[in-house]
C-alpha cells in the first residue's frame, strides 16, 4: 500500500512539475511550436523619433537666442518652436538652451 502511494504522489508530482516546466516556455519549443508570431514590420517611429529629435534640437535653438536677446525671459516665455513638444522635458530643454546661450556668451568674451 506504502508503495502505490508513493508511486501515486510521484506521479501526480510529474504531471504537475511538467506542466509547470511546459508552461514556463511560453508555448514555444520545437514540439510545441505555440502561436505564430506576426512577422516584424517597418514603422513609421524612426521617423517620428527624428522629427522629434529635430524639433528638441529647434526649440534648444530658439531657447538659446531668446534667452541671449532677453536675460529675463523665463519658462512661462517658451518659444513658438517648442509648442506641440512634451511638457515633460519642458524644463530639460529650457535649461538646455540657458546652457547653449551661457556658452555662446563665454565665447564672444
Amino acid at each position: 500500500m506504502r508503495r502505490m502511494r508513493r508511486v501515486g504522489v510521484a506521479v501526480v508530482a510529474t504531471v504537475v512539475l511538467g506542466a509547470g516546466v511546459a508552461g514556463c516556455g511560453g508555448g514555444e519549443s520545437s514540439e510545441n511550436p505555440g502561436p505564430s508570431k506576426p512577422a516584424a514590420t517597418p514603422t513609421e517611429e524612426p521617423t517620428a523619433t527624428r522629427d522629434a529629435a529635430a524639433g528638441r534640437a529647434e526649440c534648444v535653438e530658439a531657447w538659446a537666442k531668446l534667452l541671449q536677446a532677453d536675460e529675463a525671459a523665463g519658462v512661462e516665455d517658451e518659444p513658438a518652436e517648442c509648442a506641440g513638444l512634451p511638457d515633460g522635458d519642458r524644463m530639460d530643454r529650457y535649461m538646455e538652451g540657458l546652457q547653449e546661450a551661457n556658452r555662446r556668451a563665454r565665447e564672444t568674451l
